[in-house]
């Protein structure tokens, strides 16, 4: 990478002038990143390799159950979360409990498995010494991640998609700000992790760059296509939901879920809601089922 990875040299003058400087590094950092996805150049230090391997393993629709056993038998502690999750209460609604791998990535599916893969590896990169200056910010992502992903799966439910694929799409909704953190401290960039002109600055390239770095790990282009469009909100509604609506409503359910009660839904993405069919009634009976989804999920995926 260019001088953008480097720490700015901060020169005498105003404080507006060190702001400007700070801001001038930031804005080449993220801009030079942006460019090195889309080459294809895709470096997530603290990130598994046997996540990125099920990846490009699972993009092949030809796939078989005994390839991903074969390869998540290779990893034993993704192994033993796997297993956990599919015994878990979010995920075992017959109450039976599977003991063999093959068992427990078939009763969770291909999406399911993906998904606890990539939750495997945000919590290990968040378990990280070198990321500990960022610690509160990836556990606050991690968090929204699975209220995210939630909010998705039984927004989903209404509709024709995929609740499964809905749920990976909001999981991964935040790998571009995942993305950005962990190259701006692994590159030592001169930003301040909670400095609000950068979490500003972040908010408006992350989208676009997790839309990259997830065609780059070979997810589909329906996923990638509804990351890099999540906050459209001013998109046309449509007669049929695409999963692209989806994550936008997620997203925007997941924000009212932090306001006290009653709460309210804004009408900045009303057309997604719109094309998914749901009224602001709906939204308030959704947002009251998902409080018990979201702690089981969390629970599952510990």
């Amino acid at each position: 990478m260019s001088n953008a990875g480097a720490a700015p040299h901060h020169r005498s003058g105003s404080p507006a002038d060190s702001y400007a400087l700070d801001r001038e590094a930031a804005l080449a950092f993220l801009t030079n990143l942006a460019s090195e996805v889309s080459r294809g150049t895709v470096d997530l230090p603290c990130f598994p390799n046997v996540v990125l391997r099920i990846s490009l393993v699972l993009a092949d629709p030809k796939t078989t159950t005994e390839r991903v056993v074969t390869i998540v038998g290779a990893e034993p502690l993704l192994s033993a979360k796997i297993l956990q999750t599919a015994n878990s209460a979010a995920f075992n609604t017959s109450g039976k409990p599977v003991a063999e791998l093959k068992s427990a990535i078939t009763r969770l599916g291909q999406q399911m498995v993906h998904g606890v893969a990539m939750a495997y590896a945000m919590q290990t990169a968040r378990s990280e010494s070198v990321l500990k200056s960022i610690t509160p910010q990836l556990t606050e992502l991690w968090n929204r991640s699975i209220t995210v992903a939630s909010l998705c799966q039984l927004t989903a439910r209404r509709t024709k998609l995929n609740p499964d694929v809905a749920f990976l799409t909001g999981l991964l909704h935040g790998i571009g700000k995942l993305y950005i953190m962990v190259r701006a401290v692994t590159g030592n960039v001169g930003v301040a992790g909670g400095d609000v002109s950068w979490l500003e600055m972040v908010a408006g390239w992350h989208a676009s760059i997790g839309k990259t770095v997830l065609e780059n790990w070979g997810f589909s282009q329906e996923l990638c296509d509804a990351v890099g469009d999540q906050t459209d909100f001013e998109r046309r509604w449509r007669h049929t939901p695409s999963l692209t609506d989806v994550l936008i409503a997620g997203t925007v359910l997941a924000d009212a879920l932090l306001m006290p009660k009653p709460r309210s839904v804004g009408n900045h993405a009303a057309n997604a809601f719109i094309s998914i069919g749901m009224t602001p009634a709906n939204c308030g009976e959704l947002l009251a089922e998902a409080q018990a989804q979201i702690r089981l999920v969390h629970e599952a995926l510990a």
